[in-house]
């Protein structure tokens, strides 16, 4: 069985309260998480949000472009 990608476009929101991750009516998803831009930790924090969310393995979520800007397109691996 081959794996089939899904891409999502996320905006994200770093330096939170609480991290969530919710779908906006328009399909896209807003996801606000509790560490800083520095050195990737928000990103890394997204990752494992999203792998959480969607209940696959952190190795399977990756970041396919905006890696430093705060609109990211995320491909999501699944079996």
């Amino acid at each position: 069985m081959s794996p089939t990608a899904t891409v999502i476009r996320v905006k994200v929101k770093p330096n939170a309260r609480c991290s969530s991750l919710v779908q906006a009516p328009d399909g896209s998803w807003l996801a606000q998480v509790k560490a800083s831009p520095l050195e990737g930790k928000a990103n890394r924090e997204l990752l494992g949000l999203i792998a959480s969310h969607f209940q696959c393995a952190k190795a399977a979520v990756s970041i396919k472009s905006g890696t430093s800007s705060r609109m990211k397109l995320i491909r999501i691996e699944r079996p």
